[in-house]
């Protein structure tokens, strides 16, 4: 489902009931919803720059990633400090009002990096990010944790738009996809594609199949990656930011898990931190 967020709400700075009773009920069923027109787009082109000369440095050292570590797929978040850090990015107040209703109180972001699907890329094998909370579970239980991806520019299906698999996440089956399991699925609910204009956000259920498919185009598709988890499934790591960007964090229902360092973290790429 895709939602288009109305002048109306984002004057309010919330989304409307109707809005996050939709939102819930995609993920529910369909284990996706893209929110549109939340995102400030100068913030995205200052964003984009800086992804495009990054990758380069990544597809230089053959630092591919992902799943399958497949040639033309990176691993790449954006610069984890000012002037690259944005609120409506880190913090955005749509998003976060969709996973705290879906989440609960205490949801905490997990994660801050990415991928990056580069011309020529391969095809990704079928996956999930990860399986159900307890093994041998008759039915699917409610989402625990959901990946957040925004895009620096228009995702679309010439510059490899993620391949989505409705309703999968409620496949109980287990982690591992063969190809029967793919053929029994595809006739159930066949692949859509994750399209999702500039300034907009893809939430998705953990568990959802999906996988990077090529890109089609000449420039590389980057794609910001945040998993927000219920507050009970703590994890012990923390994501560090360097100082200078602790604005963008604040006065946020979402608990951002962050540690602010004075160390320069110019490494971020190599070296991720998450």
């Amino acid at each position: 489902m895709v939602i288009t967020v109305k002048p109306t709400e984002l004057a309010a700075g919330q989304l409307s009931d109707k809005h996050v009773e939709q939102a819930i009920e995609a993920i529910r069923v369909e284990g996706y919803v893209v929110l549109e027109n939340i995102i400030n787009h100068d913030h995205l082109d200052i964003l984009l720059e800086r992804m495009d000369a990054d990758s380069q440095e990544l597809i230089k050292a053959k630092k591919w990633g992902g799943a399958g570590m497949l040639k033309g797929h990176l691993q790449q978040g954006p610069p984890p400090f000012a002037p690259y850090i944005f609120k409506d990015v880190v913090a955005n107040p749509y998003i976060v009002q969709v996973t705290k209703e879906l989440l609960g109180s205490g949801v905490y972001n997990n994660f801050y990096n990415g991928n990056t699907n580069c011309p020529r890329s391969g095809t990704q094998p079928l996956h999930r990010d990860s399986d159900h909370l307890w093994l041998n579970q008759e039915v699917a239980h409610p989402p625990a944790e959901v990946v957040v991806n925004i895009s620096p520019q228009d995702t679309t299906e010439e510059n490899g738009s993620v391949e989505l698999w409705p309703g999968s996440h409620l496949d109980v089956s287990g982690r591992h996809i063969d190809d029967d399991h793919e053929a029994d699925r595809r006739e159930i609910a066949p692949p859509i594609r994750g399209n999702a204009k500039k300034g907009s956000a893809l939430i998705r259920d953990m568990r959802l199949w999906h996988r990077g498919v090529p890109n089609l185009s000449d420039k590389p598709r980057h794609m910001i990656a945040m998993i927000h988890r219920i507050g009970w499934l703590r994890s012990r790591r923390r994501l560090k930011y360097q100082t200078g960007c602790e604005a963008a964090f604040e006065n946020s229902e979402l608990d951002h898990n962050a540690e602010f360092v004075q160390e320069k973290l110019d490494d971020y790429l190599f070296n991720p931190r998450f």
